[in-house]
């Protein structure tokens, strides 16, 4: 997904007002900061979740901000390589930001977090899906999307109720969201009584030897997890080798992005969503997204730019019940607060826990390669 030309010049600005370390009182924007793969290795879902987040507060900025400030992102192309997300979180801690938002992957977090967990900033939102975050050793990572294991529990119960589960095989990319996922998968599905017959990682471009043992192992259902490119080049495979059982994805394949790949190809494809199907008008956040997508000439909307959009909005409503004079302290305290919050449609929950929302759906592709719920 391209994004914005105007947005390589405002990667490393130098931003008014720099925030001290309890907040932004006296300032008349709130600085956050994010590193994340805007080129590189995962950009396609990145740069998507990026554009989301920033339709949104371009559309917040225009209507007056929050509390009469306006919320300003400064971005950092981390290259999808976690050595750069930690130098990157470095930056931006150092320019004194409120807060780190919108993170790509698991690594990624990994690699910056020792940066703030002795520090009272949040990472908000991080596009990463790794079960450790929602736990006790992560206590400054909110999160909007569920972990893996709820959504290897999703697959496995609509396997099982095919009859399709006793024995499961799994093609993975080796990326690091991937090993993520995959390691959720392995213990959740087990957990359910599935036998993994063949568990066989892949490189991009280059299924075909993977695919081949997988097929040995002749199994019920296949899981795919990777990003869609490389999803698709293995669906491809196993279909064009005669495999005719269920396929399945976790959400980092990008259930639209995998249909737009695969077109009629995919038909009977399962893949897991987080987010409202980022299509169906009748959710109102949904709608707004994809009117702002349109003014600013972006093409369709996917699930990933919706995961953004909605980050960016949970955040800014935190904020907003932070009041006039918003502290990171009173931030936190605001997140608490946030009990079943519809924000267009889609609720969030941080009253118990720091994980905003549990849904997880599965959407299935059919035979004209559009995504059906």
């Amino acid at each position: 997904m391209k994004y914005s030309k105007s947005l390589g010049g405002l990667l490393m600005v130098a931003v008014l007002g720099i925030l001290g370390a309890t907040g932004a009182s006296a300032q008349s924007s709130i600085v956050i900061g994010q590193s994340t793969a805007l080129t590189g290795p995962g950009s396609a879902l990145a740069s998507a979740f990026h554009e989301g987040a920033k339709l949104y507060f371009e559309r917040l900025n225009a209507a007056g901000g929050v509390n009469g400030k306006k919320i300003e992102m400064v971005t950092l192309d981390d290259r999808g390589n976690s050595k750069n997300t930690a130098e990157n979180t470095k930056k931006l801690l150092d320019q004194g930001v409120f807060a780190l938002f919108g993170y790509y992957g698991s690594p990624q977090v990994t690699a910056a977090y020792p940066l703030i967990k002795d520090s009272d900033i949040l990472m908000f939102a991080p596009m990463a899906a790794a079960d450790e975050f929602r736990g006790a050793m992560y206590p400054n990572v909110y999160s909007i999307r569920p972990g893996y294991t709820e959504e290897a529990a999703a697959i496995g119960k609509h396997a099982e109720t095919l009859g399709m589960f006793k024995k499961l095989a799994i093609l993975h990319a080796n990326d690091g969201e991937s090993t993520a996922a995959l390691d959720a998968a392995v213990r959740t599905m087990g957990s359910m009584g599935a036998n993994v017959v063949s568990n066989q990682g892949y490189q991009s471009g280059a299924v075909a030897n993977a695919v081949d043992k997988v097929i040995a192992a002749a199994p019920q259902s296949v899981l795919v997890i990777g990003d869609a490119s490389g999803a698709a080049s293995a669906i491809r495979d196993l279909r064009a080798k005669n495999f005719r059982g269920p396929i399945y994805g976790f959400s980092n394949t990008g259930e639209s992005l995998l249909a737009e790949e695969l077109g009629p190809e995919g038909a009977g494809v399962v893949v897991v969503r987080v987010v409202p199907k980022s299509d169906t008008a009748k959710v109102p956040a949904v709608r707004e997204l994809m009117e702002d997508a349109k003014t600013a000439k972006l093409g369709k909307t996917n699930v990933y730019m919706l995961e953004g959009y909605l980050a960016a909005r949970a955040f800014a409503e935190a904020l907003k019940r932070a009041g006039n004079a918003p502290t990171r302290a009173k931030f936190k305290q605001s997140l608490g607060k946030m009990e079943n919050v519809s924000l267009g449609g889609f609720r969030v929950n941080f009253g118990d826990e720091r994980t905003g929302s549990k849904l997880v759906e599965l959407s299935l592709i059919d035979s004209q390669g559009k995504v059906r719920e």
